[in-house]
């Protein structure tokens, strides 16, 4: 005997991407508003850097609208972004008194939005939340998208799930406390925005680079717009990355591996710049892009005060060993994704933009870089 459950619905996961300066206001305003229901408990997940220059201004507010938010604090820096951390959030969570009727307030980089997204997917079995980024590295890539997950010793953003937040503020104010070397690691995610699929913004950086580390008020929020199109272009089609969101990778199968072997001594976008070189180098063995261009790529990440070589102190076998943590491996063959000259990226068949790399053939690139 067999019983159907039929459970076929439709789910609407659209949000707003708010981009402006000082948004703390529209932040509140938007939960009296009704953003996350009528959930007045709200879990407010930062780290320690962020606490320090931002988070009362923030308690306050959320206090003053008749909130009951609590802070949840974790160490800066991605050896935060662990399942051991997100047990210490679930636990305190659960100590304080949160449960189903609550919210989770992602107020930080990219190393919050995707703990805290992660957190609020399983807590009590999910429940919604909003991402403050105070970083362009997680204005151009971690704040949106829905791709929540968190590092283990073995592998890189393998353990997660989709899980779209309500709401994304993108707060340009915030960047201008950012040290010079977290404005260059997000510009490695604006350079790999470019060179997969805006050969404009492309163009615009090598014309504007420098203005960013200025925080140039044009020139950043052209960015901050340009990367949320970019993104969602990708997104809309493929949300859960069947396969055209696999570009949005690019860069990304050296740079995460990279970030391990050197025991995270670059910051991301420092080890997402050295894998935009080595994909261009490789792609340029394959015939994917000219010489001239992967020189523009270099020059670029350059200019942005970003790495293009592999340290001395990574050592190339341990390196290569970690590719092979990356998510897109498939049958245990490596797999990259390429980028077609400036602004668009290699397809191999139909919805296919990965393609198979033998570990000689990346060796040869790592070792003359």
């Amino acid at each position: 005997m067999n019983f159907n459950v039929s459970l076929k619905r439709v789910v609407d996961d659209s949000y707003d991407i708010q981009t402006g300066y000082g948004l703390l206001d529209s932040l509140v305003s938007d939960l009296e508003a009704g953003l996350v229901g009528s959930r007045k408990r709200l879990a407010v997940i930062t780290d320690d850097t962020v606490d320090r220059l931002y988070s009362a201004q923030l308690m306050k507010r959320l206090a003053d609208a008749g909130f009951k938010a609590d802070k949840f604090v974790i160490p800066s820096g991605e050896k935060s972004k662990t399942r051991q951390m997100k047990e210490r959030i679930e636990d305190e969570m659960l100590e304080k008194g949160f449960r189903r009727d609550c919210a989770v307030i992602a107020f930080g980089g990219g190393v919050v939005t995707d703990l805290a997204g992660f957190t609020a997917g399983t807590f009590a079995r999910g429940v919604p939340f909003v991402n403050y980024a105070t970083t362009l590295l997680a204005a151009a890539d971690a704040s949106v998208g829905g791709k929540t997950a968190v590092d283990t010793p073995l592998a890189t953003n393998l353990i997660g799930l989709f899980n779209q937040p309500k709401k994304v503020y993108i707060d340009i104010a915030t960047w201008k406390t950012l040290p010079k070397e977290q404005l260059s690691s997000g510009l490695a995610e604006t350079i790999k925005h470019g060179c997969l699929g805006d050969r404009e913004l492309f163009e615009y950086l090598e014309k504007n680079i420098e203005k960013v580390f200025d925080c140039d008020s044009e020139v950043c929020e052209y960015i901050s717009q340009r990367n949320c199109e970019v993104k969602y272009r990708v997104v809309m089609q493929d949300e859960r990355e069947s396969g055209l969101r696999e570009v949005l990778n690019l860069g990304h199968t050296v740079g995460r591996a990279l970030e391990t072997a050197a025991d995270y001594k670059l910051l991301h976008g420092q080890a997402v710049a050295v894998g935009l070189v080595a994909q261009a180098r490789l792609g340029e063995k394959l015939g994917f892009i000219s010489k001239q261009n992967v020189q523009r790529v270099i020059e670029l990440c350059k200019r942005a005060e970003l790495p293009v070589t592999v340290p001395d102190y990574v050592e190339l076998n341990e390196l290569l060993d970690k590719l092979y943590t990356d998510k897109k491996v498939r049958d245990g063959k490596l797999r990259f994704v390429f980028q077609h000259e400036i602004g668009q990226m290699m397809c191999f068949g139909e919805n296919e933009y990965g393609k198979q790399i033998s570990r000689e053939q990346i060796a040869d690139v790592l070792s003359g870089m």
